[in-house]
């Protein structure tokens, strides 16, 4: 088990790595997008769509690394009532009877897609856009694959200790 808990750790800060630089180049392209626009009049469609990708890796990533941290929404005006048996209990089973399913339906449901993707090396819709779309798409399901991963080590740290 302990292998398994330094193997999401090790997960979570490759996550962690890949969300501070989507974020980094999000910040930085639209700057620069917004200096290129009113600053010199002018624009380039590879910026834009660089923030766009930038913006999707770091929303889908996201996920598990919120997860990872316990960060999740809750209804804390329902939970601050009930006792912490009842919550771990009811995290566990939301974690093993929802998302769980969901996003392992949802790694499933999207990999036809994404094979379809990478066979074409899909670029973007735009004429002189940035390629790579097939790179952020990948995304979702890898997104999708750590999230089962954290569930997993939650359920198992809840009650290990």
């Amino acid at each position: 088990m302990k292998s398994y808990f330094r193997l999401c750790r090790l997960l979570d800060q490759a996550t962690a790595a890949i969300c501070a630089l989507a974020c980094g180049v999000l910040t930085l392209s639209v700057l620069a997008i917004v200096i290129a626009r009113f600053g010199f009049d002018t624009g380039r469609i590879e910026l834009q769509n660089l923030a766009g990708y930038a913006f999707a890796v770091f929303l889908i990533m996201a996920i598990p690394y919120t997860l990872a941290r316990d960060g999740h929404v809750r209804v804390e005006v329902i939970s601050e009532r009930l006792s912490p048996a009842y919550l771990r209990r009811a995290d566990t089973v939301a974690l093993l009877v929802f998302l769980i399913p969901v996003f392992g339906l949802m790694a499933a449901a999207f990999l036809p897609d994404l094979a379809y993707s990478w066979s074409i090396r899909e670029g973007a819709v735009e004429t002189g856009g940035l390629g790579g779309v097939y790179l952020v798409k990948t995304m979702l399901p890898l997104a999708a694959l750590l999230t089962i991963l954290q569930g997993i080590a939650a359920v198992l740290r809840r009650y290990a200790a």
